[in-house]
């Protein structure tokens, strides 16, 4: 039984000695000297303040794109021991001892070091040469720009190496089709295809260009299965099943769980959590949550209240009233009701508070037990504070002439009787019984009278003058068609109230609530909230010193100057490789016009190259040009300042495809000068080499340069080089 005991144990094992070394390679042009400069470097400033709010776990929403690679970066600061403790008020800060540089910084090194093996192993997947894969490797381990943003805690290098992961995954599954499907290995490279895809989407949405990309390519493969008269109806449907569980179905089930992650992770209020709506306020610790911990779930009649605008941009703001009243002419002679002032007030304040009242009934107080607020119902709002009903007639208002006015009821004995019945409308409600509940319930407030919408406009334009204290403008939208979030309304704080008297009642209005009512929302909820704000939220675009047209990116036109010391002339600037750039440009127009010539001569049955050369020339084709073609023609139908680094995902694709342009030139048009090839091989890759010695003190940000060094390589007049003057 132990009889194997009698033979040593042998494991052999095959090592690709120059994947090892373009690895070690890689580490070593990326690891190198990654705690220079322990200073802030460009938009370093702007991640770095979302890893400390990670570290404090405070709740943010970032307009770029999915949390994932935020959470990376993260780690990096978990790992390294990072509090959170650090202003990011500023580019060119030192970095307090507290930070851990090296560990922030290495994700993103790690990730652009291993871009290096992906490319080779890309090229031999593809059916290249080794020494096309290995030129491959060696223009992305000399490419200045991917080196210059791999080194610092920004996100285009994880994005890319995700990137080029999904492609390697899909080859290699692809390769194993004909003879292992449905093996262990086949349905590995499978499933890594869309775990890759579903990481590069949620480090940036470019990511879901490559994603496309791959569904595409895996589509178009299925369709020429489909003509397999070898393969039965039961194989293609698994095939089917298989592609739409690991490139779809996973990927979405992991995207949701970066969010899950993300939001478990963030669970204590903070500044950014204002432009959510109040139940996602609610739902995380501390700000709103101590407001409204205990409040009674179920509007009554009697209820006090305070309502905020569902839209929540450029403000959140609450419907809001106070003793002053409109000016009986306004700047352009129009004239108004004179009524008293209700506007949309951006800060709590006790006069933002309403009490819900049955219009039937004079009490102003909660009945035992309370009678709940439904939907269709009809309903006074009476101000808190000055007991005035909200009203709203045909006036115009002051600054929307087209919609009504909004007001609380003053009986100055004239022929304008009070209009203040409103219809409640529960836009989000499950069925036309719903009841009204605090928070959770988006509402709409329809005046009896004339069908008119209450809405905050002022969320869309100017604020009210002096007189009525720069305030938001609240309307009465007439014929209003639809559910503009400026027109919903929802209940944020609330207590049943008690006190009928007037001044007793004030004092209640002052008074926190005590009922214990859990307001937690689901996860899908939150996640629904969170990535159509991610979607929809849109900073102020301005111009940046270095922002760029799509254009400028291909010739490099453009630069970014990342960090200047304080003293001395050391700079990093994110710069490429001009005879690399310079080289991906003529290989993509070598390749598009030997693919036209190609195309018209198969055209006329004359073949220049042999099947499986051009089904190869097709392939690569559709995988580094469309690579390039989807990561770089989207952004001239982007309206968002640009940089150069948006360009980075497609020039990686770019120059994978000059080796394949240099192979196919020597095998099938450029023989005859073989006995020159590596001569000429060796001529440009040295010029590659000399660009990237040349420029690596300003990828590196060492040795310093004098004034004159930095001169002499401001190669183009459109390059920004920082030069201090003596």
């Amino acid at each position: 039984m132990l009889g194997f005991l009698k033979e040593p144990v042998v494991v052999t094992a095959k090592i690709n000695v120059s994947l090892v070394a373009l690895t070690v390679m890689g580490l070593i042009n990326r690891l190198w000297g990654l705690c220079y400069p322990r200073a802030v470097v460009f938009d370093e400033v702007y991640y770095g303040q979302f890893v400390s709010l990670y570290m404090k776990r405070i709740f943010f929403v970032d307009d770029s794109g999915p949390p994932f690679g935020h959470m990376l970066l993260a780690l990096g600061g978990y790992l390294g021991g990072f509090d959170g403790n650090f202003p990011w008020n500023r580019i060119g800060a030192e970095y307090s001892m507290n930070v851990p540089v090296w560990s922030l910084r290495l994700l993103p090194a790690l990730a652009g070091a291993l871009c290096v093996p992906l490319a080779y192993q890309i090229l031999v997947e593809l059916h290249f040469s080794h020494c096309a894969a290995l030129g491959a490797a060696l223009l992305i381990l000399l490419e200045n720009s991917l080196i210059t943003q791999s080194r610092f805690m920004l996100l285009e290098s994880i994005l890319i190496f995700f990137i080029l992961l999904a492609v390697l995954s899909y080859l290699k599954f692809y390769n194993l089709q004909k003879h292992s499907a449905f093996s262990g290995s086949w349905w590995f490279w499978l499933l890594l295809t869309g775990v890759a895809c579903s990481c590069a989407v949620g480090v940036k949405y470019m990511g879901l260009f490559s994603y496309m990309l791959l569904l595409a390519t895996a589509g178009l493969h299925f369709w020429h299965m489909i003509g397999d008269q070898n393969l039965s109806n039961v194989s293609l449907v698994c095939h089917f099943l298989a592609r739409g569980l690991a490139l779809i179905i996973i990927p979405m089930g992991l995207y949701l769980s970066f969010f899950y992650v993300h939001l478990a992770l963030l669970y204590r209020s903070g500044p950014h959590d204002q432009i959510m709506t109040s139940a996602f306020q609610a739902s995380l610790e501390g700000g709103l949550a101590r407001i409204t911990q205990g409040q009674p779930l179920e509007v009554a009649y009697g209820s006090q209240i305070t309502l905020r605008n569902v839209l929540g941009k450029p403000m959140q703001c609450w419907l809001h009233s106070h003793t002053n009243t409109y000016p009986i002419r306004y700047e352009n002679g129009r004239g108004s009701s004179h009524q008293q002032q209700v506007t949309c007030y951006p800060f709590k304040d006790v006069n933002n508070w309403w009490i819900v009242k049955d219009p039937g009934m004079q009490q102003l107080v909660v009945s035992n037990p309370p009678r709940p607020v439904r939907h269709g119902h009809i309903v006074q709002l009476v101000h808190g504070i000055t007991t005035r009903y909200l009203n709203t007639h045909d006036v115009a208002a002051p600054l929307s002439p087209h919609s009504q006015e909004v007001s609380c009821y003053i009986d100055y004995n004239i022929s304008m009787p009070a209009q203040n019945l409103w219809r409640v409308e529960i836009v989000n409600r499950e069925s036309d019984t719903d009841v009204w509940k605090t928070i959770l319930s988006e509402v709409r407030f329809v005046h009896v009278n004339t069908s008119a919408v209450l809405k905050a406009s002022g969320l869309s334009g100017a604020s009210l003058p002096e007189w009525g204290y720069r305030q938001l403008e609240v309307v009465g939208e007439k014929l209003s068609k639809g559910y503009h979030q400026s027109m919903l309304w929802n209940v944020e704080e609330h207590r049943y109230g008690k006190s009928q008297e007037q001044k007793e009642r004030e004092v209640e209005l002052h008074s926190p609530t005590q009922m214990n009512i859990s307001k937690n929302l689901s996860f899908m909820a939150k996640f629904t909230e969170l990535q159509w704000k991610i979607l929809t939220l849109k900073n102020e675009d301005t111009e940046h010193k270095y922002s760029s047209s799509a254009l400028d990116w291909i010739t490099m036109d453009t630069n970014i100057a990342y960090w200047l010391h304080p003293t001395s002339g050391a700079q990093i600037h994110l710069l490429g490789n001009v005879a690399t750039w310079a080289s991906a440009n003529a290989a993509a127009l070598v390749y598009l016009c030997l693919s036209l010539w190609y195309l018209l001569r198969r055209r006329r049955k004359i073949y220049d190259i042999p099947e499986d050369a051009w089904q190869l020339w097709m392939a690569v084709g559709g995988i580094c040009g469309g690579g390039w073609a989807v990561n770089y023609l989207p952004f001239f139908l982007m309206e968002k300042t640009l940089f150069l680094y948006h360009y980075l995902p497609a020039v990686t694709f770019q120059i994978l495809l000059i080796p394949v342009v240099l192979q196919h030139l020597r095998d099938h048009l450029c023989r005859y000068l073989a006995s020159a090839e590596y001569a000429l091989v060796v001529a440009w890759f040295s010029w590659v080499y000399f660009v990237y010695c040349t420029f690596s003190p300003l990828t590196y940000g060492q040795p310093a340069l004098a004034p004159a060094e930095l001169r002499a390589l401001r190669w183009k007049d459109t390059w920004n080089i920082l030069i201090r003057k003596q």
